[in-house]
């Protein structure tokens, strides 16, 4: 009787205990057909037919970034492997916690092949902040 109290006693202080755990904890990235700054998002999906798209990136607190890649790789169903496809380079303030990216002078974001994409978000280290995937049909 007494070992089953203690069980029962341990069980209960460690149910009291549990951490605290959230779905999302870490910047998400998304996608668009585009932003509108009155509006917001347009068209949200993961999926979207050939044509220029906005990635979006949104996280709880500050990224602390200034130089960013966008880093897009495309599936390859003959090697069963992503594979890279483009690269755009992006300067954004440290400060910020959702950012858009979108065509620019400096990048076209085209998805002009229909495919499976893995894209990226890395620092200027290459390292990654955050990815999804895409699928651009015809």
């Amino acid at each position: 009787m007494k070992r089953s109290m203690i069980l029962f006693l341990m069980l209960f202080c460690l149910a009291g205990l549990k951490p605290v755990i959230y779905a999302q904890s870490k910047p998400i990235l998304y996608f668009c057909e585009k932003y509108d700054a009155d509006q917001g998002e347009i068209g949200i999906s993961d999926r979207f037919t050939k044509g220029y798209l906005t990635i979006m990136v949104r996280a709880d607190k500050a990224l602390g970034l200034k130089n960013v890649f966008i880093q897009l790789d495309k599936y390859n169903w003959n090697t069963y492997k992503f594979e890279f496809y483009k690269k755009f380079n992006y300067t954004v303030d440290p400060d910020m916690k959702y950012i858009f990216f979108a065509k620019n002078d400096s990048s076209d974001l085209l998805f002009g092949e229909p495919g499976f994409y893995r894209v990226f978000l890395l620092n200027e280290n290459n390292e990654n902040i955050t990815s999804s995937l895409i699928e651009i049909i015809e």
